[in-house]
């Protein structure tokens, strides 16, 4: 794909979504990054969405549904970022946004580092670790809003988020057709992790070949401290979850 193709193919896939228009800096960031992931992708297994149209829709828009509701000049934890989605998307489409990309898997999270540096975003940062890892939670300090996609159910995603966050500060959870499933059985964690329902916003992503997949965007605001022993060891939620 060209990449005057790939701009037209994008500019469409965010006009369905109902996502801003892009200057042609950002519509060439993201045919980097569309470049840069397909490459890296031949060497280290980073996503199995590898088709130039599905990407656009899937990893691009799909990154930025709920970007809306992110505030002005926040900082925000990509928590579980993968191959960078949705933080490096966010990170070009909101340049006032300060962003952190978490990740345990190294090489997942060099593949970011590389790809912001390539881009020279210098509001993205990367980090190795775990997000209930007491030294993470040190380093980190507070956050305003942390934004995650595809790494975990509700339940355990509020118990690795809320303690991280600022009092004031909330959970922007991305999640397909299942989401007001899993936030009703997430209904106790919310409470006990000192959280509030905000939002549960119902989606449609459009692709680009005309079909569509079911979206559900949740915020979860942190309206008072988390208790002490919260985040416990990942296999302690697994095996106990809220």
């Amino acid at each position: 794909m060209t990449e005057t193709e790939f701009c037209e193919k994008l500019r469409k896939s965010f006009c369905d979504n109902g996502l801003r228009e892009l200057t042609a800096i950002e519509e060439q960031a993201f045919f980097i990054l569309l470049n840069e992931l397909l490459e890296a992708n031949k060497i280290t297994n980073l996503t199995a969405i590898t088709d130039p149209e599905a990407a656009i829709a899937k990893h691009f828009a799909d990154s930025l549904l709920g970007s809306e509701s992110i505030p002005n000049g926040a900082r925000v934890l990509d928590l579980g970022c993968g191959a960078g989605f949705p933080s490096l998307p966010l990170a070009i489409y909101r340049p006032d946004l300060t962003v952190l990309s978490l990740d345990s898997t190294a090489k997942k999270v060099a593949f970011v580092q590389k790809a912001a540096e390539k881009l020279q975003l210098s509001n993205l940062k990367t980090l190795v670790g775990r997000a209930e890892d007491r030294a993470i939670k040190k380093q980190i300090g507070k956050i305003d809003l942390i934004v995650s996609r595809a790494v975990a159910r509700l339940n355990l995603l509020c118990e690795l988020s809320l303690p991280l966050l600022a009092v004031g500060g909330s959970l922007l959870a991305l999640k397909g057709a299942k989401g007001e499933e899993e936030l009703k059985e997430a209904q106790s964690a919310i409470r006990i992790l000192g959280g509030a329902v905000k939002s549960c916003d119902q989606r449609a992503l459009l692709l680009l070949d005309g079909g569509v997949e079911e979206r559900t965007i949740l915020q979860i605001q942190k309206i008072k401290e988390t208790p002490k022993e919260y985040p416990r060891s990942f296999a302690a939620m697994q095996k106990k979850p809220l």
